[in-house]
């Protein structure tokens, strides 16, 4: 089967919460990413149940007719921070911040939120032998299955773009193989 994994939009920044809807630009990312998945047979759609996820599945649910599934087993890992920042602004902002947040990929919780994460995903590949399956979930989820996938210690170790799109092939016999990563093509048209 193929599992594509997709990076939620740009949501918007905040302090109040670790849950932010789409900004004006992830919605526009979202609909760009669900006219290239258009054209391609997908069999079902899973999302994370984070706003930002479930609001970027939501254009190629509806253009493809899909139910989106949720699953609290592909949230991102600080989903109980109380605050978004866009890892790209924190990055720019206050670099020594980034790099105390992807330091964090070594630490004992990075290697929890990675077993729940290849628990799911698992559990969707059992679920959808023979089928192509489009998670729409998280920068950190993508990070510790591509890790899981490569036989790597889990850790944040490449920057996911918003909406690209990451697909592995997965045997019923158990190997998993990455196919591609980081597919932004959709957001380069016009």
């Amino acid at each position: 089967m193929e599992l594509i994994l997709l990076r939620h939009g740009l949501p918007l920044r905040t302090a109040d919460s670790a849950d932010p809807p789409l900004s004006d630009e992830g919605h526009v990312q979202a609909r760009k990413v669900a006219a290239a998945l258009a054209r391609e047979r997908i069999d079902a759609v899973v999302s994370s149940t984070m706003r930002r996820a479930v609001q970027t599945a939501e254009p190629y649910a509806a253009l493809q007719g899909h139910e989106i599934q949720t699953d609290d087993g592909v949230v991102e890992f600080d989903r109980d921070s109380g605050s978004y920042t866009p890892m790209e602004e924190l990055k720019r902002d206050d670099y020594e911040a980034w790099k105390r947040f992807v330091a964090q990929g070594r630490d004992a919780d990075i290697a929890r939120f990675q077993k729940t994460v290849v628990a799911t995903l698992e559990g969707v590949i059992a679920r959808n032998a023979g089928k192509r399956v489009a998670v729409f979930c998280h920068g950190g989820v993508i990070n510790v299955w591509t890790a899981h996938v490569l036989d790597m210690a889990p850790r944040l170790f490449f920057e996911p773009q918003y909406t690209s799109i990451h697909r592995y092939l997965c045997a019923g016999t158990g190997e998993r193989n990455l196919f591609s990563l980081n597919d932004i093509a959709h957001l380069r048209s016009a």
